[in-house]
């Protein structure tokens, strides 16, 4: 049993899957071109076809990016910290391991949003369901400024002229790095930490335990405790500062 991906978004079906279990084939299947502002007739299936190719490469890129999603440190900071944009306008961080940051990426990682890109409406009903509030409590005004930090710092953008936003492929890497690390690393280390029957591999524990160590000796090089003798003389001098 090979398995096989499928996209839908309104008539159209996007299908990727092995033919004759071998080579991989990605095929789009058009049932409705108005549902691309296109008009039936022969003249049109040039663009038609066109426009098919597109969404079929936006795919494998996204799956190329999928596969490796590294980013460098310069990068990161990038998405993470404040900046001001060429043009002079404030791109604000969006820090990771913030519950409305994740969802946001996670969302962006939908792949019904390689077809036909989204709009406000549409990523604010799946960051509500992500964050496990109604929509009406994630504002659509929240939603703009969301839009606006992720179209600063390169992650989507917006054709002019059109409500439709598209994940830009640095977006792509983006979100697929910073969702999988939420998935794979944080989320089970803060599990196997703070679990009450949590047990750490030996390595890992064995590691921590030497860090805690020098932790402590640090510590205690920077505020040395002091001696018994020096108890009892701070103790004295409290006395007699007292008495006079």
């Amino acid at each position: 049993m090979h398995p096989s991906l499928h996209i839908h978004y309104k008539n159209f079906d996007l299908k990727q899957y092995f033919k004759e279990g071998r080579g991989c084939r990605t095929e789009g299947t058009f049932r409705s071109p108005n549902d691309f502002g296109i008009n039936k007739g022969l003249a049109n299936l040039s663009y038609l076809q066109k426009i098919g190719r597109q969404i079929n490469r936006r795919l494998l890129e996204v799956e190329r990016v999928s596969h490796n999603s590294g980013l460098s440190g310069d990068s990161i900071q990038r998405v993470v910290q404040p900046a001001i944009t060429e043009d002079g306008k404030k791109s604000p961080g969006m820090k990771f391991g913030q519950p409305r940051v994740m969802a946001l990426f996670l969302a962006l990682t939908l792949f019904h949003h390689l077809i036909d890109g989204f709009r406000n409406h549409d990523l604010r009903q799946h960051v509500a369901n992500l964050l496990g509030v109604s929509v009406a409590e994630y504002t659509s005004n929240q939603m703009t400024y969301d839009l606006r930090r992720l179209r600063l710092k390169g992650l989507i953008y917006r054709p002019p002229r059109t409500n439709r936003y598209y994940v830009t492929p640095y977006g792509w890497k983006v979100a697929r790095l910073f969702s999988r690390l939420d998935a794979r690393v944080f989320r089970p280390a803060m599990a196997m930490f703070t679990g009450n029957d949590a047990v750490l591999p030996f390595p890992l524990r064995s590691a921590l335990d030497r860090a805690d160590a020098q932790l402590d000796l640090l510590i205690y090089q920077a505020f040395p405790l002091p001696k018994p003798s020096e108890k009892l003389d701070t103790f004295r001098e409290k006395s007699l500062t007292s008495d006079s």
